[in-house]
């Protein structure tokens, strides 16, 4: 998948986890959109690792799958990391 590939399904797959991860966002669409397209690199890296398979084909579902858990993943540390920045400043 080229790399044009890597970043239409990092931008889906962040919608997707903003879409199921519950709160308020603390970033805007921009931000978490990023955060998906990192997601799914970190998804496939996951894959790779704990079930021996990697993001192949853009139409695959363990594609879709591990890049929407990487973007889940990054996302949920995204929320952490923000709300302790933000309640050590107020």
């Amino acid at each position: 998948m080229g790399i044009l590939g890597w970043i239409v399904l990092g931008l889906i797959a962040g919608a997707i986890a903003k879409a199921i991860m519950p709160g308020k966002d603390p970033g805007g669409i921009v931000i978490t959109m990023l955060l998906g397209i990192v997601g799914a690199i970190i998804g496939g890296f996951i894959g790779r690792a704990i079930f021996g398979s990697d993001i192949g084909s853009f139409f695959d579902l363990s594609t879709w799958l591990l890049a929407i858990l990487g973007s889940l993943i990054v996302l949920g540390i995204y929320h952490v990391v923000t709300k302790r920045g933000h309640r050590a400043h107020s």
